[in-house]
């Protein structure tokens, strides 16, 4: 059975002292409560080495929302995911729209991004998703298809299976719009056979594939109900404890 995953993307929200209080308080809401889903904090930086000790014996993974594509050297700034990986962390989201659109990042660079993570020991949260007049035009499965095909499909069968998906559907991050169930599923049901024709039908059942598009307590439960929706990436409602716990709780 593929695990089922409910992942808080902080985004750059979040100082020090009130991203220690959120993670505190969600840490103590489960500590005594068994859920379906792993829950994991994708977190700024700042909070990751703080995390390891905060979080330490809990049942909650933590992780970056970015990495270099380097190993290390002479680029000021950047973080490398030894870095990420040397506080603890399990996780690195790569990919997801905002670091396409604002900073231009390209399949390429995503898959070496990717490629590398994994080979420092982290997993890998790969997002995809297509603009809202790519699904205007009905290009929207071509645009996911070539997001995979280039960034993820290099990877051999075992480095795959160190990868979660989040389909985000551009167009409802941040907007109040959502994809209905049926949309996820439908996206989350290609995804699958797209895996399927790339490595084969038990690595495609074992994927996890999670739905990342203003998703919240009030709707995450029928999102989640859908055979082919694995969890969620939660954006703006992960910044809210009782929020997110009630979506981490949705999953069945």
């Amino acid at each position: 059975m593929r695990k089922r995953i409910v992942a808080g993307n902080w985004k750059m929200n979040m100082d020090l002292q009130p991203g220690i209080e959120l993670a505190t308080g969600i840490r103590d809401y489960f500590s005594n409560r068994k859920t379906v889903a792993d829950i994991v904090l994708c977190t700024p930086y700042i909070h990751l080495a703080i995390l390891k000790e905060l979080l330490n014996g809990s049942n909650i993974g933590y992780g970056a929302q970015n990495c270099s594509a380097e190993t290390s050297g002479a680029y000021t700034g950047e973080i490398s995911c030894s870095m990420i990986k040397s506080t603890g962390a399990g996780y690195v989201i790569i990919g997801h729209s905002e670091r396409r659109t604002l900073f231009g990042e390209g399949d390429q660079l995503l898959y070496r991004k990717t490629k590398l993570a994994i080979t420092t020991g982290l997993k890998v949260i790969f997002c995809c998703g297509e603009l809202l007049e790519e699904r205007k035009s009905e290009i929207h499965f071509n645009i996911v298809k070539r997001q995979l095909e280039h960034g993820l499909f290099g990877l051999d069968e075992n480095e795959f299976k160190n990868v979660i998906i989040a389909y985000e559907p551009v167009w409802a991050i941040g907007t109040g719009l959502n994809a209905t169930p049926e949309q996820a599923q439908e996206m989350h049901s290609y995804i699958r056979k797209l895996i399927d024709g790339r490595y084969g039908d038990k690595v495609a059942d074992e994927t996890t594939i999670l739905y990342g598009g203003s998703c919240k307590a009030s709707n995450a439960s029928e999102i989640f109900s859908m055979p082919d929706v694995d969890g969620g990436l939660i954006g703006g409602a992960s910044l809210k404890k009782d929020e997110f716990c009630a979506i981490v709780e949705s999953v069945k």
